[in-house]
């Protein structure tokens, strides 16, 4: 009998955004405040929830989160808790109260944008961080 040969397809997932940090003690329709003053955006609380899901499909939690899609420069905004009902959103980031995500940023250097984010009476801290190094990040997906 010949050897089967087995072929195995390897599906790489990709983050399609960027991510910073944020320290902050303040509720998030404050924060969301404080960001679109300094950065000029328009942040709305979303009426329901990002839901993350496991990749088995079972939701793993639920986190509130403002948006803002930004027509001029053709890209989304997200401000989304990162503690909801004793689960995280990245449980690898623990410490980080909240993130701000950027999808289809192209104009934007995050360094700035963090600094000025520090600039805020609500913000304690902020970090730029690598999404795509965060294993599960790959869990927040945007439709």
């Amino acid at each position: 009998m010949s050897k089967q040969k087995r072929h195995v397809l390897l599906l790489e997932t990709s983050v399609d955004f960027e991510l910073i940090g944020i320290c902050s003690h303040h509720s998030d329709y404050r924060l969301a405040w404080g960001i679109n003053k300094i950065l000029g955006l328009e942040l709305t609380k979303s009426e329901e929830p990002l839901v993350i899901q496991s990749k088995k499909g079972t939701v793993v939690s639920q986190h509130s989160f403002h948006v803002c899609f930004d027509e001029v420069d053709h890209m989304e905004w997200y401000l989304i808790k990162n503690k909801s009902e004793w689960k995280f959103l990245i449980p690898e980031k623990s410490q980080i109260d909240y993130f701000l995500i950027l999808r289809d940023n192209v104009l934007h250097d995050l360094e700035d944008i963090a600094d000025r984010i520090r600039e805020s009476n609500s913000v304690m801290a902020a970090y730029v961080f690598e999404a795509s190094t965060i294993p599960s990040a790959e869990l927040i997906i945007f439709e």
